[in-house]
């Protein structure tokens, strides 16, 4: 139960935080004049996006007044529902390029800016960031951070918007549920338990080319 309550929390914060951090970026990107970012601009600025959303994950397992002051089981269940996140994220970017690839390619800016070594370099990274903050707390404790966090507690606590984001973080907390009943069905039966069929597989039976069924709600 504390690990579904802890999920729908996250689940907000996630939907929040990507709000302010797509803003952010908007912004950025009419100050760069519209000009197509690089793929090392793109890696860039999600190593930031990401290190920031692990750090304000952690400042809302930690006691506000003092982030010294640990809860461990929170802190052990956040780092899970972040593995789960991120590598929701990925599997969803990797299957946006590949759809685009096979389908002639008609926006390249998609498909050629996905790099699974530099996506999984970033995940990683930012696991650990996670994990150092657990023995060095007091660097989480800094004003952008501080800045999201609090930018993010105001949001929720609106009326309108606050419902709004709650709808979306009841749904990343059944996309977390999912992907961790099926990662339990294939350990322990080989096959994921949630599947859905689309129409168009039974049309194309001769197509050696398969996507996952299930895709996770950004």
């Amino acid at each position: 139960m504390k690990f579904i309550d802890l999920a729908f929390r996250l689940g907000v914060v996630f939907a929040i935080f990507g709000f302010i951090w797509g803003i952010l970026n908007m912004l950025l990107t009419l100050l760069r004049g519209g000009r197509t970012k690089t793929v090392f601009e793109e890696y860039l600025l999600k190593s930031v996006q990401y290190f920031f959303l692990v750090n304000v994950t952690f400042l809302f397992c930690v006691q506000k007044e003092d982030s010294s002051i640990l809860m461990p089981n929170e802190l052990i269940l956040a780092g899970l529902i972040l593995i789960i996140y991120f590598t929701g994220k990925l599997q969803n970017r990797q299957n946006r390029s590949a759809i685009f690839k096979m389908a002639g390619n008609p926006m390249p800016a998609i498909s050629t800016m996905f790099n699974l070594k530099a996506e999984i370099s970033i995940i990683t990274l930012s696991i650990l960031f996670f994990t150092a903050f657990v023995f060095f707390p007091e660097y989480a404790q800094n004003p952008i951070s501080t800045w999201f966090y609090d930018s993010i507690l105001d949001i929720e606590s609106t009326p309108i918007f606050g419902f709004i984001f709650k709808i979306v973080g009841f749904f990343v907390l059944m996309s977390i549920l999912f992907k961790l009943l099926n990662g339990f069905s294939y350990l322990l039966s080989g096959a994921p338990l949630v599947t859905v069929n689309r129409q168009f597989q039974s049309r194309n039976k001769n197509d050696d080319n398969k996507f996952d069924d299930f895709e996770e709600i950004d």
